[in-house]
């Protein structure tokens, strides 16, 4: 009985402790909101009040104000985009105040089923399934490298890249997160991405992106 007590104390003080900090990203209009807490673990795209108000409860409530353009959530960190005519100084504060007293409120993130429908809705739509089955084995090699090299650099700026699509030495990728819009997002792609692929690829002739 005295273990339950423990687990149960330190669950409360586990949510006291509860720590919420900002890291800049490349994006000017996009703020990254880092806790001690995992929020969800993988990906979890928001670009639109309807998808957030369908399977994140969290990003819904950031939508309300009139400030926010977009949410991100992925670990143990959320990415909101703002309009572009709020500067960051005056909205700041107000969001971090607010994702730090829903957290403590435990409040839900993510739906249960949302991986699961997304999933769903790529295989319906066909989205990063675009390549010949001739082009399978190159395809796997370039979501290995995305995977490898780019994805987690890519997390650390609070944002999200995703294979969409190849086609005679085309490489298709979706930008998530601070990713999506962010005026050095053509330079990293082209400069980093591009590069690194045509390098270790030579059927790569160009990489182009897709705004989530």
């Amino acid at each position: 009985m005295s273990l339950f007590k423990k687990s149960d104390k330190s669950t409360e003080t586990a949510q006291q402790a509860l720590l919420l900090y900002t890291e800049q990203t490349p994006n000017p209009d996009s703020l990254k909101y880092v806790t001690n807490r995992m929020l969800y673990r993988g990906t979890a795209d928001f670009p639109d009040k309807e998808t957030a108000n369908e399977w994140s409860p969290l990003a819904a409530a950031l939508f309300e104000k009139p400030f926010v353009k977009g949410v991100y959530i992925s670990n143990n960190f959320v990415t909101i985009t703002k309009e572009p005519n709020y500067e960051w100084s005056d909205i700041m504060l107000k969001l971090k105040e607010f994702i730090k007293d829903y957290l403590q409120a435990d409040g839900e993130i993510v739906k249960d089923g949302f991986f699961e429908a997304m999933a769903e809705k790529q295989a319906r739509t066909g989205a990063g399934m675009e390549y010949s089955e001739q082009d399978a084995e190159i395809v796997k090699k370039i979501r290995e490298l995305l995977d490898k090299y780019v994805k987690p650099a890519v997390e650390m700026d609070g944002g999200n890249i995703q294979f969409k699509a190849y086609k005679d030495g085309v490489v298709t990728v979706l930008m998530q997160g601070s990713c999506s819009g962010c005026p050095s997002s053509t330079m990293t792609l082209k400069a980093g991405i591009e590069g690194m692929l045509k390098r270790m690829m030579p059927e790569i002739k160009e990489v182009v992106a897709e705004m989530g």
